[in-house]
């Protein structure tokens, strides 16, 4: 039959050319895809120095454009055609090249390979569209790679082959591959933004992946753990002791624990115009009979289990991951178990989710007996998906209120959830501060903060009333995101939009929220800037607790020199005078807090992923028989219990 009209159709690159041309046919045909991966680098690179203001450094286009290019042969190697090739690639590069854009204009720093294990937190988060948008933005180029797969072609299958015995090969050898990739792209372990700033995307995730890998390792030995217990001064306690106190009745004051969800004082955003002090003057006045104390967190912008991780278990963070997440494996007895031997209650509230950040098993690891999620609240005043702190107080109060008198006392923890980016408000709560017309986020975070800080307060007030002699503490857990690359702080002169022009007082400031310590009738404590991580052994000297813990081993209440280690980089406190130093940089000033550093990082391994060593009695210490918990596992208990100890050395 005569074919009047041809339409146009796909030209499979897996049909088999006359033999004389089919190698000249490929090459023209991967010279095409070659040229999309550039014309597609050239937009996407100019379109979110633009957007966002962010791109890798001028030194770094030819290296990041080469390792697209690589990758775009792998794919096109794979590909059924030139179109099916171009659609997936744009997908998967630009989904890959947006998140990590959209994480770095945020909270400063790029994608690193522990955010992929994390990803699964995002979505319970999220609602609406923006939920729909991270999910497409995994499963579209997923679905598009299966799209494209050329399945009958063995070219294809040779490809695919090769990446997985080049995966296989850096998990079997990531020490040599980080070392020499470190050895030739560099790495800026306290300004990751600078790393992807010198290296490009594919890079910089091939050699923090390689690191990551390489960290895994055995756990410490008992002379290892030794030998940092000597070095700290730290008394090794015995495991799970019950002590006298438990069987006498009440074991002591009770204690409530605030932890609010980004909570900061605006007021010094100079440059924003602020109508009016957005915190309630209860607050303020408490706060400075407090000396206008601070927490120095080990997080900016998120990832507030991380802070919630020092505070109860008196150890910091400095790495960029969540500990809750792989990190925490072992039964201890952090604040609220060892409270719990004490005699006390522990309840954990949070309005969120309840497997968010692993806290089902985190929580439970540490020694909380009663846990209550979203799913224990009536959700009855929500900003947007955000459940009210004046509910949230309301509820606790109703669960906990009965113990208040009790012969058992309590340890009250409370972490909010309203105050989270990109701080919604509902109709009872309209906005009553105004900032400068190019300020919306931190007219926005303003308002929020002035209703926190008000239910707060009124919260606060009714706890003092009700229970006069309890030690409480509130402080916030990170400071808010405020715009793209540090937004208003950086136009109040705060923060650099880069992490890698910070002055030393700006990597105090980035970490920097306010505390509240109140003594009972004694009213507020003047603690001082303190890390957060140092919270726990405070409490203890306010308990009048002196039994031995752990959550004595880094910090103490007559410590003159306090340490924040953040991820690279560590800065000492000393008499209101800071010291930063930097990974990398070679001063003598740093090696007594590097060493320090060094030693806590051992013994973080050990309690909360090895074998426990800083926890068993010295010979001169009698044997405590241990008393005995439900730590029934959610998901992965078993494997990890059953499996060989093996830990991330969390430097």
């Amino acid at each position: 039959m005569p074919v009047s009209a041809s339409r146009p159709v796909e030209a499979p690159l897996d049909a088999v050319p006359p033999a004389d041309a089919r190698k000249s046919a490929l090459l023209r045909e991967g010279l095409r895809a070659l040229g999309l991966v550039v014309l597609w680098y050239v937009f996407a690179q100019f379109a979110l120095a633009q957007v966002l203001e962010v791109a890798p450094g001028r030194g770094a286009w030819v290296r990041d454009l080469s390792a697209h290019l690589l990758l775009g042969s792998v794919l096109f190697l794979m590909a059924r055609s030139v179109l099916r090739f171009g659609v997936a690639m744009v997908v998967v590069f630009t989904a890959f090249t947006v998140g990590n854009a959209i994480k770095l204009a945020v909270l400063g720093g790029p994608v690193m390979p522990d955010d992929f294990v994390a990803a699964r937190n995002l979505f319970m988060l999220l609602e609406g569209w923006q939920l729909w948008g991270s999910v497409a933005m995994l499963a579209l180029p997923l679905g598009v790679l299966l799209w494209m797969f050329a399945w009958r072609t063995p070219r294809a299958w040779v490809a695919l082959a090769g990446v997985l015995v080049a995966a296989l090969g850096l998990q079997a050898q990531p020490a040599p591959v980080s070392g020499w990739l470190d050895a030739r792209f560099g790495d800026w372990v306290w300004n990751q933004r600078g790393n992807y700033e010198m290296r490009g995307l594919p890079i910089h995730l091939v050699q923090e992946t390689a690191r990551n890998l390489a960290r895994r390792g055995a756990a410490p030995q008992a002379s290892e753990v030794e030998d940092a217990l000597t070095l700290l001064g730290a008394t090794q306690p015995s495991p799970f002791l019950k002590t006298a106190a438990t069987r006498a009745g009440r074991g002591g004051r009770n204690v409530h624990m605030i932890v609010l969800e980004s909570f900061w004082d605006p007021t010094a955003l100079k440059s924003a115009g602020l109508s009016a002090d957005p915190l309630d003057p209860a607050f303020r006045a408490l706060w400075q009979a407090a000396g206008n104390a601070r927490t120095l967190s080990p997080v900016f912008g998120g990832y507030t289990a991380n802070a919630e991780f020092e505070a109860l278990c008196g150890f910091p963070v400095q790495t960029d991951a969540v500990f809750f997440e792989g990190r925490l494996r072992r039964d201890v007895p952090c604040l609220p178990r060892h409270l719990g031997e004490a005699g006390y209650r522990s309840f954990a509230s949070h309005p969120n989710a309840a497997p968010f950040w692993n806290r089902i098993n985190a929580y439970r690891r540490v020694g909380f007996e009663q846990y209550w999620s979203d799913r224990d609240f009536v959700l009855d005043d929500m900003n947007r998906e955000f459940l009210s702190d004046a509910s949230l107080y309301r509820q606790v109060l109703e669960r906990v209120g009965p113990q208040l008198d009790s012969a058992q006392p309590v340890f009250n923890y409370v972490l909010t959830y309203f105050g989270h980016l990109d701080y919604p408000l509902n109709e009872a709560r309209p906005a009553v501060i105004t900032a400068n017309a190019d300020s919306p986020m931190v007219q926005a975070y303003a308002n929020t903060v002035y209703y926190k800080s008000r239910e707060l307060m009124s919260f606060v007030g009714e706890l003092r009333e009700r229970d006069p002699e309890a030690i409480i503490v509130m402080f916030g857990d990170h400071l808010p995101s405020l715009g793209w690359n540090h937004g208003g702080y950086a136009e109040s002169g705060l923060l650099a939009p880069n992490r890698s022009a910070f002055d030393d007082e700006m990597f105090r400031t980035l970490v920097a929220t306010p505390l509240v310590v109140i003594d009972g009738e004694r009213g507020p404590v003047r603690t001082g800037d303190l890390p957060i991580y140092a919270l726990p052994a405070l409490i203890l000297e306010l308990l009048g607790d002196e039994r031995d813990s752990m959550l004595r081993f880094v910090a103490r209440a007559d410590d003159a020199v306090r340490v924040r280690p953040l991820p690279g980089v560590h800065f000492t406190v000393e008499g209101g005078k800071m010291k930063v130093c930097r990974a990398g940089e070679l001063q003598p000033v740093c090696e007594a807090s590097k060493a320090w550093v060094d030693a806590v990082a051992v013994l973080k391994r050990d309690l909360f992923s090895g074998d426990q060593h800083a926890l068993a009695p010295r010979a001169r210490v009698p044997a405590v028989m241990a008393v005995e918990y439900e730590t029934e596992e959610v998901d992965t208990r078993a494997a990890l219990e059953e499996a060989p100890v093996e830990v991330d050395n969390d430097v």
